[in-house]
């Protein structure tokens, strides 16, 4: 049986058997969508894709760098850490090209989930939760994501020797769109292309961009669902094919003052399941806009402003958000726009959508998809409408003040715990652990003295 072929729990225990494997890998998303896993012997997996397995709950405690939260009501010293359940998907499983067993074949890989009360706050589950509402909803949502990603000459040694200055980037300038680029290093390319083709997370198109040593993959469009895994699996699985060369990849949203940030992109449609056709278009209306895709649109600008901690996660996310960069600084819409947040992108009953172009690439994709659909949706239960549409450049034009997105990670959280939507859509649960999660990062960059206060204060002030 070929590994995408897998839909059941029994087709993964057959695979597993038949396989001469002796160890299999499982990954899971914590909070900020780091994968966590490890390595399972045959027999205890087997019996996890039955009945489930107990993974520490501290991979919902802790920061990006295993740092315990104090802030969380979850999990902590007062609860002294219990195991969580866990389910691994089925669905999900995968040969990973870049890592072979000791007979030669290609390890098999599966995405888990946390399970039981954890799900309340697993990233992966509130996604899905979102979609169930969507189902409710009469839809079928699709997606997919764009991926800028800075490329370095380093290693993960280096980095940490030099203390992440002077790095020395992939390829020298500023080549976008160069095809000069990618015929020099193809070997790179073709490898980056095949291991996503081999692991069904195919990139519909891979360019430089326009920086040194950037590159943007647009990942082919999927379910909702399926998108969301291709993009947690590109973001580590091309990280790690990156270091097996000699090189370093970062999502982070801006790494260096002098370029731009990174984005993670995400375009978005739906399909009514009763007739099956895009719910975004009517060819009678203005741009093909449908009555759902315009109150789809007004929820997304409605809620931005109060969900932008799940599209910008990080303290960094926000240094990204300024003007002249291609990030937006409103919850703005447009029509073929790259100056707004929302762009809507016209087209035919198989490509009308709408653009998310707020979200970095930091950003973990289980949250930020969640946030677009869970806002969209909110807008048509709520038969919103949009405030007019923008044209020309959003950078120079000033808006209204309910149309302000957040300006730091703190602010953002607020607007996260504050907001009933929130609540109403992803359970109060997630809302309190996310947004005290998001108040801990905050803390942790204010208990520290940056380059710039040193340059700006240390003499002068």
């Amino acid at each position: 049986m070929q590994e995408r072929a897998v839909k059941t729990t029994d087709d993964a225990i057959r695979l597993v058997q038949e396989s001469g494997l002796s160890h299999f890998k499982i990954g899971l998303s914590d909070i900020d969508g780091i994968m966590r896993g490890k390595y399972m012997r045959k027999e205890k997996f087997l019996s996890a894709l039955k009945s489930g397995l107990a993974f520490c709950d501290v991979v919902m405690g802790w920061d990006s760098n295993d740092i315990l939260y104090d802030n969380v009501q979850f999990t902590g010293w007062h609860t002294a850490y219990p195991d969580a359940q866990v389910r691994i998907d089925p669905t999900t499983c995968r040969r990973l090209p870049l890592e072979k067993g000791p007979n030669g074949e290609n390890m098999l890989f599966f995405i888990a989930e946390l399970d039981g009360r954890a799900a309340e706050i697993c990233p992966r589950r509130v996604l899905h939760r979102t979609l169930d509402r969507a189902r409710d909803m009469g839809f079928d949502v699709f997606s997919a994501l764009e991926y800028e990603f800075f490329m370095f000459n380093e290693t993960p040694k280096s980095v940490r020797e030099k203390n992440y200055r002077n790095l020395e980037t992939w390829t020298p300038g500023n080549f976008g769109y160069s095809v000069l680029r990618s015929t020099v290093n193809s070997d790179f390319y073709t490898q980056l292309i095949d291991m996503t083709e081999k692991m069904d997370m195919p990139i519909e198109s891979l360019h430089t961009e326009t920086g040194p040593g950037v590159l943007e993959a647009a990942i082919a469009v999927d379910s909702m669902a399926n998108a969301a895994d291709k993009g947690f699996l590109f973001k580590t699985f091309s990280k790690a094919l990156a270091e097996q060369h000699g090189l370093m990849a970062t999502f982070m949203a801006k790494w260096s003052a002098q370029h731009a940030g990174q984005s993670g992109h995400i375009h978005l449609s739906m399909r009514d399941r009763a007739s099956g056709k895009n719910a975004f278009f009517d060819a009678s209306q203005e741009h093909g806009i449908s009555t759902k895709q315009r109150q789809f649109i007004a929820g997304l600008q409605r809620y931005l402003p109060e969900f932008m901690a799940m599209y910008a996660q990080t303290v960094n996310s926000y240094s990204r958000l300024v003007p002249g960069y291609w990030a937006p600084l409103d919850a703005t819409w447009g029509i073929e726009n790259r100056t707004t947040a929302l762009r809507v992108i016209p087209g035919s009953d198989s490509s009308q959508r709408v653009e998310v172009r707020i979200g970095s690439a930091d950003a973990n994709p289980f949250l930020a998809l969640a946030a677009a659909l869970g806002s969209g949706l909110a807008g048509i239960e709520q038969e919103l409408t949009p405030d007019p549409m923008v044209t020309g450049n959003a950078y120079t034009q000033t808006f209204p003040d309910h149309l302000r997105l957040p300006l730091t990670l703190w602010e953002a959280a607020q607007r996260l715990r504050r907001s009933d939507t929130a609540r109403s859509v992803f359970g109060d649960p997630f809302v309190e652990h996310f947004a005290a999660t998001r108040e801990w990062e905050e803390r942790q960059f204010r208990r520290h003295v940056t380059d710039w206060e040193l340059a700006r204060y240390f003499e002068i002030i």
